[in-house]
């Protein structure tokens, strides 16, 4: 069992490797994604039943939209059923959903669905899901540049006023606690333009399992080698890990 006086706050998914199981098994890519959708409920069912305060899903990224056109169409089509059908589950659980990303060019009747999402959920406190829908960290980062930009050019701050605790308030994720901990599957080793800013003192944890297998008892594992690390931030002596 985890260490439930040392979690992290805050954890990260890359989900990857959705098409790669599907394909050895024979499957389709949609068999795939539909596997990836019923992972992302046992994990946050988990997520919920150890006391995490918050969980982010790297779930459709700005580079996604180079896939083709019909899978790109049915993930979209997921993740409108995902929300159709799990808003009530996640509302009834006490679970709060957020969406972080561009909303431009996601279909309208989704942003539609997204935004009755987030009202309904968002009073709830055990739990924060993230999805980061349409996301890119180097497109936010210079979101947030521009957004700090025209506020100088306005004279409504001075250049001089922004640092990083200004700078962090224009960011996506402006009053989320930074990830404590990032996940990702498939054996790749890389942050693919996920929440770059953001990430700069988390642990990192790659698993060679496909996303559709990273079941509650791979999230287990990487709960405990994240236990079993010394965060330092920097300095010499050890930092204690905050609950």
């Amino acid at each position: 069992m985890v260490d439930k006086l040392d979690l992290p706050r805050h954890v990260a998914f890359i989900m990857d490797g959705n098409g790669r199981w599907a394909e050895e098994r024979g499957l389709s890519r949609t068999d795939g994604h539909r596997a990836g959708v019923a992972r992302v409920k046992e994990i946050v069912k988990a997520a919920r039943e150890w006391g995490i305060e918050m969980i982010t899903f790297f779930a459709f990224s700005t580079e996604n939209w180079n896939r083709p056109k019909n899978e790109i169409e049915i993930l979209m089509r997921f993740l409108a059923h995902f929300l159709d059908r799990e808003v009530k589950e996640l509302y009834n659980n006490n679970i709060r959903l957020k969406i972080i990303g561009r909303g431009s060019p996601l279909p309208e009747y989704l942003q539609k669905k997204i935004r009755q999402a987030e009202e309904r959920t968002k009073d709830n406190s055990a739990l924060t899901v993230c999805l980061a829908l349409n996301y890119g960290s180097r497109q936010e980062i210079a979101d947030a540049a521009r957004r700090l930009s025209d506020l100088a050019a306005r004279g409504e701050i001075k250049p001089g006023d922004i640092n990083e605790d200004l700078f962090d308030k224009f960011l996506y994720t402006s009053g989320f606690p930074d990830p404590d901990l990032l996940v990702r599957t498939s054996g790749e080793m890389r942050l693919s333009s996920f929440l770059l800013w953001q990430l700069s003192y988390a642990e990192l944890y790659f698993s060679k399992v496909y996303w559709p297998d990273f079941k509650k008892s791979e999230f287990e594992k990487a709960i405990k080698v994240y236990q079993s690390r010394e965060r330092r931030f920097g300095r010499v002596n050890v930092v204690k890990k905050d609950n």
